[in-house]
């Protein structure tokens, strides 16, 4: 038996985090990928991308110390090799390379900021053959804090792919005009490369739908119902920000963005003709864990 420690950071618009996983290898047998540890940082990139165009000083400083902390953690847990992805947020603001680069000189942890289209492909080197069936269509959407990626899968294999500058973050600070634009733009995209398939599930990654999974107590494996998810979006907008927290358990960093997550997974299932989205436990931290040991990055 080999075990080998890898890690993967994940720095988001809405949050950062760290994974550490045990990779066990046997004679004959494929890997096996156990999580040892989850970290995650609610700082939100995204508010200073999206409105100011820069990361502020304060962000940077509380991003060096995370990458400090991160790579004491690493030490710690005999990582053998990471590595560090920044999304949307990083990718957007102006300063995004200076502040890489210095958050490098001070820590050592090298970050690489990637679009939509490698975040996609790294997100798909997760396995996803528990839930996709070779000869059914799924639209996957994976929704982050500053843009969403939609793939389609017909047949078990990938027909487009389109990364839209709509997630979570950004649409708290949408004005009207802006985010009925981009919606309109989506909803074109869904329709058109889902008008010639029949029965379209969803399959749904991220945070926030990770949560409304959690809570909805399904057995794992089983999907959500569109009428499940409509009625979960109601009830999450009658209460208030401080509701969400107190009575829902919810963390502060997720009791605004939920909301907006939720409708973004509720309009693909509407454009598409999905009445059921999948929530497999995957996301862009547990892709790179991946990805590197199959010598992907």
């Amino acid at each position: 038996m080999k075990i080998e420690k890898l890690a993967g950071i994940d720095i988001g618009s809405n949050a950062v985090r760290l994974l550490v996983t045990n990779v066990i290898t046997e004679k004959d047998e494929k890997p096996s990928f156990k999580k040892s540890a989850l970290v995650r940082v609610p700082i939100r990139l995204g508010a200073d991308s999206f409105i100011k165009g820069v990361i502020s000083e304060e962000n940077k400083i509380r991003m060096i110390k995370a990458m400090n902390a991160f790579k004491l953690l690493m030490e710690v847990h005999g990582v053998e090799k990471y590595y560090a992805c920044a999304t949307s947020a990083m990718r957007d603001a102006s300063n995004g390379n200076d502040v890489i680069n210095e958050i490098f000189e001070q820590t050592s942890v090298k970050i690489n900021i990637i679009d939509g289209k490698k975040e996609a492909a790294i997100i798909f080197s997760t396995d996803l053959s528990d839930v996709i069936e070779s000869d059914k269509p799924y639209l996957y959407v994976d929704v982050g804090g500053g843009s969403t990626e939609f793939t389609l899968f017909s047949n078990g294999e990938i027909v487009n792919s389109k990364s839209f500058k709509i997630g979570t973050v950004r649409l708290l600070n949408y004005s009207k005009d802006e985010a009925l634009k981009i919606w309109e733009d989506i909803e074109i995209w869904i329709r058109e490369n889902t008008k010639d398939l029949k029965k379209v599930a969803l399959i749904g990654s991220g945070g926030n739908i990770n949560k409304i999974y959690k809570l909805s107590g399904k057995q794992l494996g089983k999907p959500l119902s569109l009428i499940y998810m409509k009625a979960h979006y109601q009830f999450l907008k009658q209460m208030t920000y401080e509701q969400r927290i107190s009575e829902m358990g919810l963390n502060p960093d997720r009791a605004d963005v939920i909301i907006p997550a939720t409708k973004i997974y509720i309009n693909a299932m509407k454009w598409s003709g999905a009445t059921k989205i999948y929530v497999p436990k995957i996301g862009l931290a547990d892709g790179i864990v991946k990805s590197l040991y199959y010598n992907k990055l």
